[in-house]
């Protein structure tokens, strides 16, 4: 079995051919996928989706850095608090409220006491979580939003450490910045992945420094001109995951197409291939892995 650490049914590009498109990962030997969440707009989607498929789709709960602008960053960010605390026994409030904050210059809050694991990841309106993400830092259309981004990434990171989940980054052209805040959230001893590495082998050795991290290797890693394959043959294979990122990034021979988790045994078999491992022992690794970081 596989499991797909990172994917997108609820995206407008899958969501009509969803049901078919878990059937068809289902039979490809991909038995778990992982949700990773956007912000309030996708989210009722992706839930709905994955009440249909217990036991096979997962959800994350987070706030994605593109969707941070300097008006909705603290509405957005409430939502995710109120879901991971409603069910607090001590009605944990929010650590801002909107009138509070100017929306250009954040400052640093506190975060209120959160619920316990059980009862912040199983509000009866909400899904269990598995993860918080996909978090991060994104400055390839500009960074216009990058100290609100850096605000509600840090926030996130203290979540995660209060309910004990892993993290899922999400990281386009801010490598630095997401060190800097990685460094400062060094204390919470934080563990996760980083979604769609496409990094070196030393980035991945950096982000070490910092937690228990592995990294999410996806369909870039078959792309004829990708240096991917360099880092993956030297990062060990209990920090590799598998992952689609679907409905995009679609591996060989489907590059430009839309991506299915369907896929995810070409991604495995590039990386068996790159390993001089069997697919099968890959196979088995990976999905050890992403049992025990996410709890599956």
């Amino acid at each position: 079995m596989l499991v797909d650490t990172h994917t997108h049914f609820y995206d407008e590009w899958l969501l009509p051919d969803a049901e078919a498109a878990i059937q068809r990962a289902l039979e490809a030997g991909v038995g778990k996928m992982i949700q990773a969440d956007i912000d309030s707009t996708e989210r009722p989607s992706m839930w709905e989706i994955g009440r249909r498929h217990p036991g096979v789709l997962f959800q994350m709960l987070g706030l994605y850095p593109g969707s941070v602008t300097a008006d909705n960053w603290q509405e957005e960010l409430d939502a995710v608090y109120h879901l991971a605390s409603s069910t607090s026994a001590d009605g944990g409030t929010m650590p801002f409220s909107g009138a509070d904050k100017k929306a250009d210059a954040p400052e640093k809050s506190t975060v209120p006491p959160p619920a316990s694991l059980s009862e912040a990841t199983h509000n009866p309106k909400a899904p269990a979580f598995v993860a918080v993400g996909e978090i991060g830092l994104d400055y390839h259309e500009g960074k216009e939003f990058a100290a609100q981004q850096k605000e509600v990434l840090r926030l996130q990171l203290e979540l995660a450490a209060k309910l004990d989940l892993p993290v899922n980054f999400h990281l386009r052209d801010a490598w630095e910045d997401f060190f800097t805040v990685l460094s400062d959230a060094r204390h919470l001893h934080l563990r996760g992945n980083l979604h769609c590495f496409s990094g070196s082998f030393e980035i991945y050795e950096r982000a070490r420094c910092y937690g228990d991290f592995a990294v999410g290797i996806g369909g870039v890693v078959t792309f004829k001109n990708s240096h991917l394959a360099e880092a993956v043959a030297r990062i060990p294979m209990e920090h590799l995951l598998l992952e689609t990122d679907a409905p995009y990034l679609a591996p060989v021979p489907y590059r430009g197409k839309r991506n299915e988790s369907a896929y995810l045994p070409l991604v495995a078999a590039k990386v068996a291939e790159i390993k001089g491992l069997p697919v099968e022992e890959v196979a088995a690794i990976t999905t050890r892995n992403a049992e025990t970081l996410f709890n599956l």
